[in-house]
């Protein structure tokens, strides 16, 4: 899909925009609730489906094609690292009042960050296309490290910070507490970091690792940079109301590491079958259709599956709970 200047700039602008009134919305600190969070969710998810119609009748069908199988593959990880956001808020104890905004800095940084991978991966991917090997093996050895850690025991999991975060904790000090949404304050004459500021690095940083398998993932579905950042920039931008609004159904979501090593290491034999017939290799190739297909079937069975096994793991604790009640008051009677 040939894209003019213009264009790129017009999207980078509305995007610009979008963010603006996004902020303005949520600039005084309060708790999201259920509500607003879902009818933000609603209001990000149609806008990405705005964009692709758009592009179904600016471009054809396989820019669409693309940009939504993109955006439901980044849409899916980005689900994945809310588990991380929120062992984050734990960690730095972010006042509840305070995390739509702490999401808002740092998935925006997260964005920024991500247009410089993407720009990257693009130049790299233009240039050498032996690369798809490496992507395709990368996505292939990501999949099964997700089946291995969703095998593991992960109920003690908790949050460390990078050491890059923590050498700039260390060069410029952090104060003892939030003092509201302030990023920096004077504290016994010497500048230093707040709290809030922080948990805004954790979170933009930290997307900086989960950009090393998503940024792959779409590559395997389409090689243009565009659709590429338009469907990464949908998918962070309504990351922050998904996060109020499915946090507490995260932990029910018990397969859903599963399915995205499905995902993963689907799109990693796609980029591999890509890069051999590219290479002059008569292999067949997958095409988007089949890839959204695919996709949508994944998420939809590791959704089923993930809420039935949650409720026979709540019904198996509630039995056991009523079990062992039953059996202190039996040993109270006799």
């Amino acid at each position: 899909m040939e894209v003019s200047a213009t264009l790129w700039v017009l999207t980078i602008v509305g995007l610009a925009a979008l963010i603006a009134v996004d902020f303005f919305i949520g600039r005084k600190p309060h708790d999201v609730s259920i509500k607003e969070a879902g009818i933000w969710t609603a209001v990000w998810i149609a806008l990405a489906g705005l964009f692709g119609l758009g592009l179904l009748l600016f471009g054809g069908g396989r820019p669409a094609g693309e940009f939504f199988a993109g955006f439901i593959t980044e849409k899916s990880l980005s689900v994945d690292n809310l588990f991380v956001f929120v062992l984050i808020m734990a960690k730095f104890a972010v006042p509840s009042q305070y995390q739509q905004r702490v999401l808002l800095i740092g998935v925006l940084i997260a964005l920024v960050l991500r247009a410089i991978f993407i720009a990257a991966g693009a130049a790299i991917l233009a240039s050498f296309s032996w690369v798809f090997y490496l992507f395709g093996a990368f996505l292939i050895w990501t999949a099964w490290k997700l089946i291995q850690e969703a095998r593991a025991d992960e109920e003690d999991e908790e949050y460390e910070e990078n050491k890059l975060l923590k050498a700039v904790e260390h060069r410029f000090g952090v104060a003892d507490r939030y003092h509201g949404t302030k990023l920096w304050i004077q504290q016994n004459g010497k500048r230093v970091m707040t709290p809030m500021l922080v948990v805004m690095l954790a979170i933009g940083t930290t997307d900086v690792l989960f950009a090393l398998d998503s940024i792959p993932a779409i590559f395997g579905l389409t090689q243009d940079p565009y659709i590429v950042f338009t469907a990464n920039a949908f998918a962070l931008m309504g990351l922050r109301q998904l996060y109020f609004l499915i946090g507490g159904l995260l932990k029910k979501l018990v397969h859903l590491s599963y399915g995205l090593s499905i995902i993963l290491g689907f799109i990693g034999v796609k980029l591999v079958l890509h890069a051999l017939h590219e290479s002059g290799v008569h292999v067949p190739e997958i095409s988007i259709p089949v890839s959204l297909g695919v996709i949508c079937a994944v998420l939809i069975v590791t959704t089923i599956t993930s809420l039935r096994a949650s409720k026979k793991q709540a019904a198996a604790r509630e039995a056991t709970e009523t079990s062992v009640e039953s059996a202190a008051k039996d040993s109270v009677q006799s």
